[in-house]
């Protein structure tokens, strides 16, 4: 990287110039008919929904807005995994995920001084590759500094456990 510190050697050069600011934008629209229910158009998608279980409030028709969340995780470590894995020149067959999260219901609910939003979050991915530890430890840096979810998560203070198990690419 030239005229750009080196975070870690472990790093792997961005993708992209790194001087040059590119902006991408992303947008849903929603709406909400006065319940717990929310219908959610991405891009040109099927619209996706949101609900609440019956035991929050809801009709248990979709995911929560949290379990989401959860959803916004695992997928974007798979996209992250498969773009450093092409940049490193990485060969993996697959990867498991396997993701919960802890949430005290009082800060939603306006508790004062409960956070309203996840408190922990344990997640395992079990990762299919023959490739040596080495590489795959250079994978995981370089997955966990580039992940947009797991950050997020991260500056709000989520305590995140990743556990990554590596397993041979045949067993996936």
């Amino acid at each position: 990287m030239t005229d750009m510190p080196n975070v870690d050697a472990d790093i792997i050069e961005p993708s992209i110039d790194p001087k040059t600011r590119k902006i991408a934008l992303r947008h849903v629209s929603a709406r909400n008919d006065g319940g717990t229910r929310t219908k959610v158009q991405v891009r040109d998608f099927e619209p996706v929904h949101t609900d609440e279980p019956a035991s929050l409030g809801g009709t248990n028709t979709a995911p929560s807005p949290l379990e989401t969340v959860l959803v916004a995780l695992v997928g974007c470590d798979g996209v992250i995994i498969n773009g450093v894995a092409k940049a490193m020149g990485f060969a993996y067959s697959a990867a498991d995920f396997d993701c919960q999260s802890q949430i005290d219901v009082r800060g939603p609910k306006g508790v004062p001084g409960v956070r309203p939003y996840f408190e922990s979050c344990e997640l395992t991915i079990v990762l299919y590759t023959d490739e040596p530890q080495s590489r795959v430890d250079q994978l995981i840096k370089n997955v966990e500094y580039r992940c947009p979810v797991m950050n997020l998560l991260r500056a709000a203070d989520v305590r995140l456990n990743v556990d990554w198990q590596i397993r041979p690419a045949a067993q996936a």
